[in-house]
Order: structure tokens, then C-alpha cells, then sequence
């Protein structure tokens, strides 16, 4: 009994030095483009991943040009109420954290630069890239302002010059950055990183923790394959084209019905498209230019325009891609709908539905090749005398009743001038 209790109290000493003697983890993940909700959505992700397997802190190498203002607030909201010590770092040597950058950057518990690299630039932009009207732009600009404002103070950072990045567009590199109280550290690699946050006191949601990462173990933490095509369909441009890709797809399915796969594949695209679109502010007068659009294409079968509703159609669709995103919006320059891309898609969708309108309206012209009204103008040959108005004839390899006005010998050449119920009317030519 004595030697089972030994065991245990060696056993229960012997824990808290195993588990000190672990070696620490840090995460590291890798954000290469504009902000968009792919990429709060991966952040989120790896933050619970952090804390599942309590990482010592979680390394976000960020590089990106701006992106989506919800989608930053979303990703600041996890930053500052993270369990886990995050630690943003702009990286490789030419990065920027331009724009939305500058906004996760400071939210980090600890900011740090790579050597030539460069912070600022956040003023609030149209969708397009140009200038929003003085009213628009004030408001905005003093909401983004209060915004940097307050994750600045939370992270006792320089309010002054987050102010100004958000108001006059400045930008500094990671030594005058450094200078300014801006970022915390400048580091050459993940490796010196490391080594000069270790011992660092940190406050987190969960309360104060200094940082163990001397021979930390690096976990890369990659944006699984479903993840990644989510932000590849975010790109407002791959939006665009889908939306555009689904709505030929559908239109397809209804000049040909029951073709299946172009209804299947349109609405598919339609609904990825949504999903990319889903956080830009859509101006609904360029939405409904696009409808109109499609309604003008559908009645150049029905209505004689000759051309004009095509025309029509055309002008709609591309006044309405243009306008499809509300330029009143506070977005980064990073998410816009390239011209090029708006021009080369009309004109390839508008091309499609002008062919399908073309090749409609020649079937609705064609003669009828089947049926009774298919007789019509057929010539024929009699098969049976036809005296006092009646007989049979031959027409298309079919005996048919007929009626005539005058009386014809078998193998006489006549013409089909009348369909009624299984009779038809027949002259001599």
C-alpha cells in the first residue's frame, strides 16, 4: 500500500515538469491578397485551431493591397477578442499592409515589419477607384477614422498617425513605422521573429500571458482546398463572370427546353456568383439595368424591332455591369470590376443571345416540315381518279383523301392548297 502511494505522489510531482517541459507551438498562416470574407473567414478558423491546440500564438505573414471594409471588421473583432496571442507580421521584403492592412496590423497584440516594407494608405475609396461625392466621402472617412482610432488606443499605438493614415492616405516604411510607436519590432524571418517576441507580456481576452517561443515548434497552417476556391470566387471580377456565365446558362435553357445541362450549369453559376457579391454594396438601378437587359433580348424574338431591341438590350446590360456596384460605397481599390473585364463579357453574352435570337426567329420563319400545315404547297401525284371532287393522292409517300374542283386521272400532277381534319385539297398543275 505504501509503495502504491509513492508511485502516485511521484507521479502526480513528476506532471507540471512533463508539461513544462513540452515544446511550444506557434502557428503561422499566410495572407497574399485583398481582404475579402475567404480570408476572415480562414483567420477565424485558425485562431480556434490556435486555441484547440494551445499555440503559443498564431503568426499571420500578411501582404495585401486592401480589400473589403466588412470583412476587416469581422477579422478585427476576432483579433481583439482572440485567447490566443496574434502576432501580425508584413512579410517577405516588398510587402505592404496597405489599406484593410493597416487595420488587422494594428488589432495584433504585436505588429511587426519585415525590412523593406511598407504601412498606410487607408483612406476610404469608391469601388471604381475614384473620388466619392465631398458628403459621402465625410462620412465614411470619419467613420473609418473612429474606427482606426479605437483599435489603436485598445492596442496603445500612434492614434495620430492611424488618424492620418485613414484621412490623408500616408504611408511609412517599417523603420519610420517603427520610430512612430506603429508597429512593435522589425524582424528579418519568422526564425528572428521568435526569438524577440519570447518573453513578451501580452494581453489577450483571456488575460495576460508572456510569450514561451525559444525552439517553438513552426506549425504552417494552410487554407484547405474548399477555402481556397471561396476566395477565389470572392474576386468581385470571378463574381462578375459567373453571374454572367449563369444568367447565359439560364436563358440557354429557356430558347431550348429541356437541354438540362445549361439550366444546371446557370443556376450553379448564379448561386457562386451571389455568394462572391454577397458583401458588395449591388446598386440595384445597375441590377435592373442587367434585367432589362434580358427582357429586351427575350422580346427581340417576339416584336419586330428590326434590331433596335438587341441594340437596346446591349446598352442596358453594359450601363448596368458598370453601375452594379454602388460607387457611394467606402471600399479599397483592391475590389473593383476591371473595364476589361466588364467589355469583353458583354460583348461575349450579348453575342451569344443575339445568335440564339437569330437562329429562333430563322426557325420561326422556316416552313413547317411535319404535320398538316407541313402539306401545305406539296406536290403530290393522283393515285386514285378523282371524279365528281373526290379521290386519293399521293403526297410524301403518304395516301391521302382529296377534294378537287375538277376531275383528275391517276397520275396526274397536283398541288396541295388546303388541310382539313384528314382531307386534303388538291389542284391540277
Amino acid at each position: 500500500m505504501k509503495l502504491i502511494l509513492t508511485v502516485l505522489i511521484f507521479i502526480v510531482l513528476q506532471a507540471p515538469l512533463v508539461t513544462l517541459g513540452q515544446q511550444p507551438v506557434v502557428y503561422v498562416i499566410t495572407i497574399d491578397g485583398s481582404i475579402n470574407p475567404s480570408t476572415s473567414d480562414f483567420i477565424h478558423k485558425s485562431i480556434e485551431e490556435a486555441r484547440k491546440n494551445n499555440a503559443e500564438c498564431l503568426v499571420i505573414r500578411l501582404n495585401t493591397p486592401g480589400g473589403l471594409l466588412k470583412s476587416t471588421r469581422y477579422i478585427v473583432t476576432d483579433l481583439l477578442a482572440s485567447p490566443v496571442p496574434v502576432i501580425v507580421y508584413v512579410s517577405p521584403g516588398g510587402s505592404q499592409a496597405a489599406s484593410a492592412g493597416v487595420f488587422i496590423t494594428l488589432a495584433s497584440n504585436i505588429a511587426v515589419m519585415a525590412p523593406g516594407t511598407n504601412i498606410g494608405a487607408s483612406h476610404p475609396v469608391s469601388g471604381d477607384g475614384s473620388k466619392m461625392d465631398s458628403t459621402m466621402s465625410e462620412k465614411v472617412t470619419n467613420d473609418a477614422a473612429a474606427f482606426i482610432r479605437s483599435i489603436s488606443e485598445k492596442r496603445n499605438r500612434n492614434v495620430k498617425w492611424s488618424e492620418d493614415a485613414v484621412r490623408n492616405s500616408v504611408s511609412i516604411t517599417e523603420t519610420e513605422a517603427l520610430r512612430d510607436s506603429v508597429i512593435d519590432l522589425i524582424a528579418n524571418d519568422i526564425n528572428d521573429l521568435l526569438a524577440k517576441v519570447n518573453g513578451r507580456e501580452v494581453e489577450t481576452s483571456s488575460g495576460k500571458k508572456i510569450l514561451n517561443t525559444v525552439n517553438a515548434k513552426i506549425v504552417n497552417h494552410e487554407e484547405s482546398w474548399f477555402q481556397k476556391f471561396l476566395g477565389i470566387i470572392s474576386d468581385p471580377n470571378i463574381a462578375y463572370i459567373l453571374m454572367m456565365i449563369g444568367m447565359s446558362g439560364i436563358m440557354l435553357e429557356l430558347y431550348n427546353p429541356g437541354a438540362i445541362l445549361p439550366g444546371v450549369v446557370g443556376g450553379i453559376c448564379i448561386l457562386l456568383g451571389l455568394y462572391g457579391l454577397h458583401t458588395l454594396p449591388i446598386n440595384y438601378a445597375g441590377a435592373g439595368l442587367i434585367l432589362l437587359a434580358i427582357i429586351l433580348f427575350i422580346a427581340e424574338i417576339k416584336v419586330t424591332s428590326y434590331g433596335m431591341l438587341t441594340v437596346s438590350g446591349v446598352i442596358a446590360l453594359f450601363l448596368g455591369s458598370m453601375m452594379l456596384i454602388d460607387p457611394s460605397s467606402p471600399f479599397e481599390e483592391a475590389v473593383d470590376i476591371s473595364m476589361n473585364v466588364i467589355i469583353t463579357t458583354v460583348i461575349i453574352v450579348s453575342g451569344i443571345f443575339i445568335l440564339l435570337a437569330w437562329l429562333v426567329i430563322r426557325a420561326h420563319k422556316r416552313k413547317a416540315m411535319t404535320g398538316e400545315s407541313g402539306l401545305l404547297g406539296e406536290i403530290g401525284e393522283v393515285f386514285v381518279d378523282v371524279i365528281n371532287g373526290k379521290g386519293t393522292v399521293k403526297v410524301m409517300g403518304e395516301i391521302w383523301k382529296a377534294e378537287s374542283s375538277e376531275n383528275l386521272a391517276k397520275g396526274d400532277k397536283v398541288k396541295v392548297v388546303g388541310v382539313k381534319d384528314l382531307t386534303i385539297t388538291v389542284t391540277r398543275i
